[in-house]
């Protein structure tokens, strides 16, 4: 029996079934959207296509972190059970949500002091933070011990690259990533910025290109350059996308093809709501192993 426990946020942007299938209990953020509050649950109480559809006619939604008692109230039934916590966190730079985890971490040792809990802040989102928490359950049921895990998570999270872009830019204005005038010019020049993630978990914008064909072109390029081997990748590769599933297909397609050695099919999912609210649709990120993020 395993004397501890691994979780992570909803926003590792996993199908509920993959979760369960890893054995990996999840904390969920929430969302309203025309004026009611819903859990981040990946699509259970909300499919995605009507929260994108909701979002096309023109809902603006708001999102909410995890706060420290629903962080206490998510660990403490582990705790009782007599288990400690490996929880991997969504990143402190999009979110406070990690900095919750440390205040609940802290009262609940007061209460259990004979239990550990390590938290890890993955610097990472959406299913590049997901691939994180596929490779910690993968090392859990090798035999892993949870100090084994921390320290690896600790010292690989930022090989884990993260490139977006996206072909409406109005959410990225909203939350402030781009300015309202790079937006409306985007838009109308059918402009596609490329970004990743820095070593810090922020989202940047790297470069800009003229139309999907040439920031596909470029995405799959990135991965060419940064992927552990090149293009003798042996790893994952995941993606997710925002109601944009035939573009993230042609990306998968790509890799796909150039990347004989994957381990197993590129695994496409859905941006999930919390992410999505702030993305809005038209996002398809690409996730792999490669070189460590240093800017």
């Amino acid at each position: 029996m395993l004397e501890y426990v691994l979780t992570c946020c909803s926003t590792a942007d996993l199908p509920n079934k993959y979760f369960e299938k890893i054995n990996v209990p999840f904390v969920c953020f929430h969302y309203n959207i025309d004026g009611q509050e819903y859990p981040d649950d990946l699509g259970k109480t909300m499919s995605f296509e009507e929260f994108y559809s909701k979002i096309s006619t023109g809902a603006m939604p708001t999102t909410s972190q995890v706060n420290v008692g629903q962080y206490i109230s998510f660990f403490e039934p582990f705790l009782k059970d007599g288990k400690d916590i490996l929880h991997i966190s969504f990143s402190s730079g999009l979110s406070g949500s990690y900095n919750s985890a440390c205040i609940a971490k802290n009262e609940l040792l007061l209460k259990y002091p004979d239990r550990k809990i390590l938290l890890v802040d993955s610097l990472g989102a959406s299913s590049g933070y997901g691939l994180l928490i596929d490779s910690a359950a993968y090392m859990r049921d090798n035999g892993s011990t949870i100090e084994d895990i921390y320290t690896w998570a600790e010292e690989n999270k930022l090989n884990i690259h993260h490139w977006f872009f996206s072909t409406d830019l109005t959410h990225y204005k909203r939350g402030g990533r781009i300015s309202s005038t790079s937006a409306i010019i985007g838009n109308l020049l059918n402009i596609c910025p490329l970004m990743n993630m820095s070593y810090d978990g922020k989202l940047i914008p790297r470069m800009k290109f003229r139309g999907k064909k040439h920031v596909i072109a470029e995405i799959v390029k990135m991965m060419e350059e940064h992927a552990k081997d090149g293009v003798d990748y042996s790893g994952k590769c995941f993606i997710s996308n925002s109601a944009c599933y035939e573009d993230a297909r042609k990306v998968a397609d790509l890799i796909e093809n150039k990347f004989k050695h994957l381990n197993g099919p590129v695994m496409i999912n859905s941006v999930g709501t919390v992410i999505g609210s702030h993305t809005g649709p038209g996002t398809v990120a690409l996730f792999f192993f490669g070189d460590k993020r240093v800017d």
